[in-house]
């Protein structure tokens, strides 16, 4: 027996005696809160954590070094020492004028970066003058239709110098293209522009909704992105795979990794089906994960999903360069959480759940504001949201060392377990054929399903207390001052786009429309199709529209 077998064995009996004796006779005396102790995953947790909670594998295989395989520490190697993550507050409402004045109160607030909220007939390819649209106009998120929209939006912004994430997903090509359009009409190369666009259809299938076109087509439109932009926009990140909302609909922490990874498997084995190499395209994906109350599970979340995806993208799919190995993510806060009872409660929740994300080594944050439970939020709430992770960036010291509770045994151990956990899902969803057999047979949504009614039960019975939901409350008056989106928006959006389509070449948008529509109907990369058709001032519905002709549109798998 090795010297290191007799230490382990050691501190397990001794961590027997401990329990034998000292602890049982403490909760003998003084019985603990609760029968059992939980994550808000439900995962049981042990009284304490020794090195015996730990596997025993190579150091350098597990763990490793920041910015080093397996990357489970964190991607770069001096992390928040060498400079802190993004801090990109997600917003847009109403029109583009209006949203671009918020951008501009964020940035002089000390803002680094942009996050764009698309209102939803823009998230499913409507114009604002569709019958569809109707009462949904500016209202979570910016109405964008034209080009001219954009325009506004981005007005007077150094594009050049901040970078710019943007949720959209099913018509993630067409405001790429607006947004490179706009770059380069200020004079910015497509070479310079830097962010990220969602452009993750698969958890839309899953867990949001926000879908147009079937699997196979929306597949496509993502590896066109791919490749256009590894050519032409190197800078640009061109998916950010989502477990946040995976989260948002109930799932624990294990499977919003392992179903998250599963679709960047899904993207990645497209992308080489396509004829793209590795190394080529890897580097430009990119993750969004949720930060949730549980601070130790959810920092353990985030070092077991960049330990699992390093070995994914290294032994599965051989990419050799250290780039195409990192999980870079950019994380939000998580808005299931947020209460509309005693508003204020959400701040504490909200710089809980930003230290995990910092601990966890995030790249880029938005903390949600303390009012999100009732409305968009306002400018006081959204400036003390901002205030909350510079307070950890600046005053709290957790950013003075990297990954600073590695090494603890529980973190370590929870590391372990999430990791397992979720690699045990990916090769359930691989034996079920993929990721779109899986969704079509109801797997993913059920296993989320599940576990959202269980924590909802807990939290029902009691067993799982909500500060000021299922407990401590008090009574008080309807919050006051909340921002609200006047009708108005709608009229003043139509009135707007029906100049723009006056103004410009409906001969131009004509012939733009009918390329892209015959580029469709064969193997083309549509991507500079696209770029051509906004740049004439075509719509977001009119090209959806086009495509919708040729591709068709999904109809989901209902699941009870």
């Amino acid at each position: 027996m090795s010297s290191l077998d007799e230490l382990r064995d050691k501190v397990q009996q001794e961590y027997k005696r401990w329990e034998e004796t000292t602890y049982n006779k403490t909760i003998t005396k003084s019985p603990e809160r609760q029968k059992e102790f939980t994550s808000v995953s439900f995962t049981p947790i042990k009284p304490l954590y020794t090195p015996t909670d730990i596997e025993e594998k190579d150091y350098s295989e597990t763990s490793g070094y920041p910015g080093e395989y397996p990357f489970t520490r964190g991607i770069y190697p001096s992390m928040y020492r060498g400079r802190f993550w993004t801090m990109r507050q997600y917003a847009g409402f109403g029109t583009a004028k209006e949203s671009n004045e918020r951008y501009k109160f964020l940035i002089s607030q000390g803002q680094a970066g942009l996050s764009v909220a698309f209102d939803l007939p823009t998230q499913i390819g409507y114009d604002s003058d569709d019958p569809l649209a109707y009462g949904e106009v500016g209202k979570v998120g910016v109405a964008i239709d034209t080009l001219a929209d954009m325009e506004i939006l981005f007005k007077d912004l150094p594009l050049d110098k901040v970078s710019t994430s943007m949720t959209i997903n099913a018509p993630a090509s067409v405001l790429l293209a607006m947004y490179i359009a706009v770059a380069e009409k200020n004079g910015v190369s497509r070479k310079k522009i830097s962010g990220t666009i969602q452009n993750d259809i698969l958890k839309e299938y899953i867990a949001r909704g926000t879908y147009i076109f079937p699997p196979k087509p929306s597949m496509r439109l993502i590896t066109n992105i791919f490749e256009f932009c590894s050519k032409e926009v190197p800078r640009w990140n061109t998916i950010s795979i989502s477990g946040y909302h995976i989260r948002e609909a109930g799932s624990t922490a294990a499977q919003e990794v392992g179903f998250t990874l599963a679709n960047g498997i899904e993207y990645v084995k497209a992308a080489l089906k396509a004829g793209m190499n590795i190394d080529e395209f890897s580097g430009q994906l990119s993750f969004f994960f949720n930060a949730h109350n549980d601070l130790l599970e959810e920092v353990s979340k985030y070092r077991a999903a960049r330990r699992l995806w390093a070995k994914i993208m290294k032994n599965r799919f051989g990419a050799k360069d250290a780039k195409s190995q990192m999980l870079r993510f950019h994380t939000q806060t998580a808005g299931s959480t947020l209460t509309a009872q005693q508003v204020d409660n959400n701040i504490v929740r909200v710089a809980i759940q930003t230290l995990a994300a910092v601990m966890g080594g995030t790249q880029s944050l938005h903390t949600n504001s303390r009012d999100e439970a009732l409305a968009l939020p306002t400018e006081d709430s959204v400036r003390i949201a901002l205030r909350t992770q510079q307070i950890v960036a600046y005053e709290s010291g957790v950013t003075n060392t990297i990954d600073p509770l590695g090494g603890s045994y529980y973190i370590e151990a929870l590391t372990d377990r999430i990791e397992k956990e979720a690699e045990e899902y990916i090769d359930k969803i691989e034996n079920l054929g993929g990721v779109v057999p899986a969704i079509e047979k109801g797997y993913i949504q059920t296993e989320i399903q599940k576990a959202a009614y269980k924590f909802e039960m807990e939290m029902e019975a009691g067993e799982r207390i909500i500060v000021g939901q299922n407990k401590f409350q008090v009574k008080e008056p309807p919050l006051k001052n909340l921002l609200k989106i006047d009708m108005r928006v709608q009229d003043e959006q139509v009135k707007f786009l029906n100049e723009v389509k006056a103004q410009r070449s409906n001969d131009e948008v004509k012939n733009k429309l009918s390329a892209l529509k015959d580029a469709a109907q064969t193997d083309a990369n549509l991507m500079p199709h696209i770029l051509e058709a906004v740049l004439v001032y075509a719509s977001v519905g009119e090209i959806c529209n086009t495509l919708r002709d040729v591709f068709g549109e999904y109809k989901e798998t209902v699941i009870i």
